[in-house]
């Protein structure tokens, strides 16, 4: 059994602490994985929140069918899209970002390529941007996207081509 696994063990049993562990575990990437939809400190902030107390909230939902990750990225896509459309978006600059997101955060060492990724990316159809940052920003596999995107393994796997093809061919 996984540390995830047990963790998720624990909180269907009612542990409150294993809650606090697994948003420590989990909290740095989604945050970065919001800042990546709403380029705010302070929306990126309340949309990882929201994500874990929807994950929290709705615990009971869960299938335990697979890895988790899929499902909390999930989750985190849904709230930042639900809270963009609230919310509206406004165009930041690159300088406020660098700025706004200054290394104060765990999970945000790397803010600088990140932007530089976000920047590149920025040029594909939004379809594919995100596939490329979950597969490139987040790291996570193939699979795993397909369940966070609720997408065909396939349809993941010819978007991320697609997307690969197209910034080859005009950045390179």
């Amino acid at each position: 059994m996984t540390r995830e696994d047990e963790l998720l063990q624990r909180i269907g049993q009612g542990d409150t602490r294993a809650v606090d562990e697994l948003i420590g575990i989990f909290y740095p990437e989604i945050l970065r994985y919001c800042f990546w939809h709403a380029p705010n400190r302070s929306l990126a902030e309340d949309a990882a929140q929201e994500t874990f107390l929807k994950v929290i909230r709705y615990f009971d939902r869960y299938t335990h069918k697979g890895k988790f990750k899929p499902f909390l990225y999930q989750v985190a896509a849904n709230t930042c899209r639900d809270m963009w459309r609230k919310k509206g978006h406004e165009d930041v600059s690159l300088e406020e970002l660098q700025i706004d997101f200054a290394y104060s955060e765990p999970g945000f060492e790397s803010v600088q390529s990140d932007m530089a990724l976000k920047q590149l990316v920025s040029s594909l159809p939004s379809d594919l941007q995100e596939i490329v940052l979950l597969r490139f920003g987040q790291d996570l596999t193939l699979r795993e996207i397909a369940k966070a995107t609720s997408m065909p393994l396939r349809t993941v796997q010819s978007r991320l081509r697609s997307a690969l093809r197209k910034l080859k061919k005009d950045y390179i």
